[in-house]
C-alpha cells in the first residue's frame, strides 16, 4: 500500500491549504475529511452512536449556547465515533496511489494507535487571536449560529471550544513526540508548506 501522509490539528490552521498545495505539488491523491462529514454524521446516527446522533437532533441553541468545555469533549468523541468510517473511504482512495490527508479528526492519540510513523504525520493549530479573527472573515459563520438566541456568546462558545480542541491536540503532540505546527500568522503558508515536506520527505 502506498504511504498516507496525515494532516491533523484544529479548525481554520491553514491545513486544508497546506494538503491541497502539497497533493498538485507531489502528485498526491488528496482525501478533505470535512468533504464527507455530513455523510459520516448520517451514518453515525443510522449506527445510533451518541454525538452523531446528537448533532442530527439538536439545534443550533442546544448546540451553541453550551460551555465550550462540553462542546469540545463532544467533539473529540464525534470524531473518534466517525473515525471507521474516515478509515475505510481512506484506504479505498489509497489504492490508486498515495495520498495527503486532512481533518481535525487525525487526533494524536488515533494516530499513535494506529501505529502511523512520525514521519508521516503533522499537525497544525492557531493560536486563538489567529483562529477568531480568521473565522470572523468566513461568511459562512452566521448561517452556522442561525437559530441562536445569542450570537455574540454562542461565538464566543465556539471559538472557546476550537482553543480547547487546539489545546488538547498540542497536548498530545507532546506527548506522543508528532510534529506541531502553531499558525500565529507568523510564518506564510509556502513556510509552513516547506516545513511540512521536508518532515515527510516529500521531493519533485
Amino acid at each position: 500500500m502506498a504511504k498516507i501522509y496525515f494532516i491533523g490539528g484544529s479548525p481554520c490552521s491553514g491545513k486544508s491549504t497546506i494538503a491541497e498545495i502539497l497533493s498538485e505539488r507531489y502528485g498526491l491523491q488528496y482525501f478533505k475529511v470535512d468533504d464527507h462529514l455530513e455523510e459520516y454524521t448520517i451514518r453515525g446516527a443510522a449506527d445510533n452512536l451518541p454525538i452523531c446522533k446528537k448533532q442530527i437532533e439538536w439545534n443550533a441553541e442546544q448546540i451553541w449556547m453550551r460551555d465550550p468545555v462540553l462542546q469540545c469533549k463532544d467533539e473529540i468523541i464525534f470524531y473518534e465515533e466517525i473515525f471507521d468510517y474516515i478509515w475505510e473511504d481512506l484506504n479505498k482512495v489509497n489504492q490508486k496511489g498515495a495520498v495527503v490527508t486532512e481533518g481535525a479528526a487525525y487526533f494524536p492519540h488515533i494516530m499513535k494507535k494506529l501505529h502511523v510513523p512520525e514521519e508521516q504525520y503533522a499537525a497544525i493549530t492557531p493560536t486563538k487571536d489567529f483562529q477568531i479573527s480568521h473565522y470572523k472573515e468566513r461568511e459562512w459563520v452566521p448561517y452556522i449560529l442561525e437559530g441562536c438566541s445569542d450570537k455574540e456568546k454562542a461565538f464566543q462558545n465556539w471559538m472557546g471550544r476550537d482553543s480547547l480542541f487546539a489545546d488538547t491536540v498540542c497536548k498530545e503532540c507532546m506527548e506522543l513526540n508528532y510534529l506541531l505546527i502553531v499558525n500565529d500568522g507568523g510564518n506564510s503558508i509556502d513556510e509552513m508548506v516547506q516545513i511540512v515536506s521536508a518532515h515527510f520527505g516529500l521531493k519533485v
